[in-house]
């Protein structure tokens, strides 16, 4: 019975330094210095380039563990700005994002693996349109450091390739369309 006490006991310290090293960061929204933009083909002879306007997050990082990092993010579909109105409704509309039934897309991480000080891979969660896939995103470490008001950030970007038939959205919208790319720049401010 002492020696089980003993080993409870120890697996809660070990459990609280372990999760106390990773520091934790909320994404800037409030200034926003991050953002989720997508671009996809245009007729195959352009790319329409657009963004979400509202969204917020947290992730997790310590330098000397990064693979021990984490992320996690909501999106509001109905946010999607692509700088031309009846476009943004028609993105919004059933046949495509269908804001009105699915308002919210998710990302959830799984594993954070970094093949260098800078360069890795995420792996999660993402539902989208009330589909959930598990994806990966390239992402790069930008920077870290101090800011001028006294707090401490860091940043990364991330990239993927989505197929839109795998999250339920069949409108056929050119064979160059069929795949939008997904960057996120986030700039986290350690809490």
């Amino acid at each position: 019975m002492k020696n089980r006490k003993f080993i409870i006991a120890f697996l809660l310290i070990i459990t609280s330094i372990t999760s106390v090293s990773a520091a934790e960061y909320k994404i800037d929204t409030d200034g926003m210095h991050a953002s989720v933009n997508f671009k996809i083909s245009h007729l195959g002879t352009s790319w329409l380039v657009g963004r979400f306007d509202k969204f917020e997050g947290t992730y997790s990082y310590d330098a000397e563990k990064p693979n021990e990092s984490s992320v996690q993010m909501t999106v509001e579909t109905s946010s999607v700005n692509t700088n031309h109105a009846e476009r943004n409704s028609h993105i919004r509309a059933e046949n495509l994002l269908n804001t009105d039934n699915f308002p919210i897309a998710t990302f959830v991480s799984d594993s954070v693996v970094f093949e260098d000080d800078i360069n890795g891979i995420v792996k999660g969660k993402l539902k989208l349109h009330g589909v959930e896939k598990d994806v990966s995103m390239n992402i790069k470490k930008i920077g870290e450091g101090k800011d001028p008001w006294g707090g401490y950030r860091t940043g990364f970007e991330g990239i993927m390739t989505l197929r839109m038939a795998d999250f339920g959205i069949t409108r056929n919208l050119g064979k160059a369309s069929e795949t939008l790319e997904l960057t996120v720049m986030l700039e986290g401010i350690r809490q």
